[in-house]
């Protein structure tokens, strides 16, 4: 079988070719560019996962199945007759100069929220927008984690008037909704409650804007401090020979406790 002779991203579409081509593989053929984009974000949150850690080898290699799957949808394109990954750079680099004028045409000094400004007022004006019109207040991609999306829609709803003026008023508002959430779950109205819990969530990504803090990086953190906990847990009843399900609450809350003081330690002799 011949071999493959190019190098860099040229080697990576030559595989792309024998893969879907009539000797390749059979479920590369079948694929799909829903089902690429899927696999597209997987590898993006497993190479998110390795910047978190630090790791340069673990970023290389997610960076490698990122750009894989990148090739991949734009080699589907140009089966169709539509696109060609180098239509894909030009105009990316295209669009990236036209977006930085103080860089490549200007060649000013500019503070970071002028460049900002700038970013979004080309990008209106390249969408047929006006240059100070903003983003509309639904256009968020559907697949971006509901976090996130809640932060960008509440963020542009602020944009245009609609926020609070001080902290205050946004804990307030989750006392408010707290307050419904308990009515709701109190009368067992299924329906409210869901929509109850789901008004919390928005006013704590409110929260989030106001005290600037990611809403997914905080949660992020508290799930790894839960997972941390609950394992200490789980590793101390081992050592007694107790499962978690044998165990009783006030037990596990012992541990729990226990668990959070080795935190405080640990985070004392740094």
């Amino acid at each position: 079988m011949e071999e493959l002779r190019g190098n860099g991203i040229q080697l990576i579409e030559e595989a792309i070719e024998r893969l879907r081509g009539p000797d390749g593989c059979p479920w590369d053929r079948r694929q799909r560019r829903e089902d690429i984009g899927r696999y597209l974000l997987d590898e993006v949150y497993e190479l998110i996962d390795e910047i978190d850690r630090g790791s340069t080898a673990g970023i290389k290699e997610e960076l490698g199945d990122v750009l894989f799957q990148i090739v991949f949808l734009a080699k589907m394109a140009e089966e169709a007759g539509e696109f060609t990954l180098s239509a894909v750079a030009n105009d990316v680099s295209e669009k990236m100069i036209l977006r930085h004028p103080h860089v490549f045409k200007n060649q000013r000094d500019i503070e970071v929220e002028e460049v900002r400004t700038n970013w979004e007022r080309i990008k209106n004006r390249e969408r047929g927008r006006g240059e100070n019109e903003s983003a509309p207040i639904n256009a968020v991609p559907r697949a971006m984690p509901l976090l996130r999306a809640a932060h960008k829609i509440a963020d542009r709803a602020a944009r245009r008037g609609f926020d609070w003026k001080e902290t205050a008023g946004v804990v307030e508002k989750i006392e408010e909704e707290l307050g419904e959430l308990k009515e709701a779950i109190e009368k067992k109205q299924a329906e409210h409650i869901q929509g109850e819990i789901g008004d919390m969530f928005l006013s704590l990504v409110n929260l989030c804007r106001f005290v600037e803090t990611d809403p997914e990086e905080a949660l992020r953190a508290s799930l790894d401090k839960f997972v941390t906990r609950f394992s200490y847990i789980e590793e101390k009843l081992k050592e007694k020979g107790v499962f978690p399900q044998d165990a009783s609450m006030e037990e596990m809350d012992a541990l729990w406790e226990a668990a959070k003081e080795t935190e405080m330690d640990r985070e004392s002799t740094r």
